[in-house]
């Protein structure tokens, strides 16, 4: 009899081991799903593809944006649409769109995404550009997809001269 309580003990040990791994697993897929989201933004801005960037927010008036680019909130796909095309149009030639360190947590059907941004290339007007911008980006799971429902871009500020430190990674 001991015995036999001993290894239901050990095979619910097991069961539940097993289930927890399942669990880390599953978190670590949604992960992995929101990190493909950013790198799909990055690679679609690289190429200068308006259409597939958009593909990562919804449609309509759901999706809020705090940008480093007048007028700074935008409401709604079709506004931020306009702000990415802005963007785009700055580039004279190729983009650098780089994240640096990436990090995403999940839970249930809610995620977030916060990195630095290294986006360089040359402007219209021949100047070179290269800035690092600081995002953090809200999640939320519809219909099997990630979308990006909030975006927060900022850059920190030196106070001594009240201007925006565009080189820093933190």
């Amino acid at each position: 009899m001991k015995r036999m309580t001993v290894v239901i003990g050990v095979l619910a040990l097991g069961i539940g081991f097993c289930g927890l791994r399942n669990w880390a697993e599953a978190k670590g897929d949604e992960a992995a799903q929101i990190k493909k989201v950013e790198q799909h933004i990055a690679d679609s801005a690289k190429a200068r593809d308006l259409d597939a960037i958009m593909k990562n927010y919804p449609p309509g008036d759901t999706l809020i944006v705090f940008d480093v680019a007048p007028p700074r909130q935008y409401v709604g796909a079709d506004a931020f649409r306009k702000d990415w095309q802005n963007f785009l149009d700055t580039f004279s030639g190729p983009i650098t769109y780089d994240l640096i360190d990436l990090n995403v947590v999940t839970e249930g059907k809610m995620g977030y995404a916060r990195m630095v941004q290294h986006v360089a290339g040359t402007g219209k007007d021949g100047k070179p550009i290269d800035l690092n911008v600081r995002v953090t980006d809200v999640l939320q799971k519809t219909n099997g997809r990630w979308l990006i429902i909030h975006e927060h871009a900022s850059f920190p500020v030196d106070l001594a001269s009240g201007k925006a430190d565009t080189q820093s990674k933190m």
